[in-house]
């Protein structure tokens, strides 16, 4: 593990709030996922995944992927059963994985840059860790990897829904009781430790979106499971076995960036610092003061820094040119 170095930010387009980004639907397996895609601003461009984490949709990456525009033609998915996508019939790790595997084979845009965000973050690990061929380098911010301590994260107090065989119907009549207003305002203070920072056009697309999932009747279905799932892949991590998440970030082969924040109040803040000691080609970006969501908080910071493990990777591989 070594630290993280940012690159000059006059390499980046200037302070702007662009609309989201266009989107498309992908037919994989007989479900619809949808894809926002980033076009590239200059060529050489190379190819981008960004996966959003728990109750997030790919608009969480709005900011980072027009950012880093003149380097990666980005796509940004929205997981089974989340922002525009269909349902999945499973909400677990490996399904989520099995989903962007298929999506980067079929899209055939492989090897990708892969950028995860929470859980976003969790599914990446397992998709490098197992498919190596399919990623060129990994960038992790506050990544969902195992942690026993729930006391250490706001979505602890959904864990006695997790016992509760009907648990979504649950969470749907509470959702049905709240405000998409005090929804939207709920959501933003539990992931972004400064909402100075997130723009009023940001928010209003967030509120849209609360909205719209009001209208989805898997949508409390979805989180509960998914929740479930990312929970069962936490136990069965401190357990033997291949499918430890910890132990198959052992195994990520290629560069990797983690990036933690220091008010994150969903993931253990210690979580970060631990992936970026386990993963081998690892570099790590703590940021005082910011939370959950790094690429939507600051994103010109999480942008440099991953202009910074580019231009690591492009001096490795023009050092290993010269020696050959």
């Amino acid at each position: 593990m070594k630290r993280a170095t940012l690159g000059p930010d006059h390499l980046l387009p200037g302070h702007e709030d662009p609309p989201p980004w266009p989107g498309r639907e992908v037919r994989l397996d007989g479900s619809v996922t949808y894809v926002r895609d980033t076009p590239a601003t200059a060529p050489g461009a190379e190819p981008a995944l960004y996966v959003h984490g728990l109750g997030g949709s790919s608009q969480n990456w709005t900011d980072l992927a027009g950012l880093l525009a003149d380097r990666l033609d980005g796509q940004a998915v929205d997981l089974p059963g989340f922002g525009l996508s269909e349902p999945g019939r499973r909400y677990t790790i490996p399904a989520f994985a099995d989903r962007l595997v298929r999506l980067i084979e079929h899209a055939g845009r492989g090897p990708v840059h892969l950028l995860g965000n929470s859980l976003g973050g969790a599914i990446s690990v397992r998709v490098a860790a197992l498919r190596p061929d399919l990623v060129r380098t990994l960038t992790l911010v506050s990544p969902a990897l195992p942690f026993l301590d729930f006391r250490r994260s706001l979505q602890g107090r959904m864990l006695p829904v997790l016992a509760l065989p009907r648990g979504e119907r649950l969470v749907g009549w509470q959702l049905a009781r709240v405000a998409p207003e005090v929804m939207e305002q709920q959501m933003m203070e539990s992931s972004v430790a400064d909402l100075t920072r997130i723009s009023e056009q940001r928010r209003r697309e967030a509120l849209e979106e609360i909205r719209a999932r009001y209208h989805a009747e898997h949508h409390a279905a979805a989180y509960v499971r998914t929740f479930r799932g990312l929970v069962s892949s936490f136990l069965r991590s401190y357990l033997r076995g291949a499918e430890s998440l910890w132990r198959m970030a052992a195994a990520v082969p290629m560069p990797t960036l983690v990036i933690g924040g220091s008010q994150d109040r969903l993931v253990d803040v210690r979580v970060a610092p631990q992936a970026a000691r386990v993963i081998p080609d690892s570099r790590l970006l703590m940021l005082d003061g910011v939370g959950h969501v790094a690429q939507m908080e600051v994103p010109r910071t999480v942008a440099r820094a991953v202009l910074g493990l580019l231009a690591e990777t492009e001096d490795a591989g023009t050092r290993r040119d010269m020696a050959g």
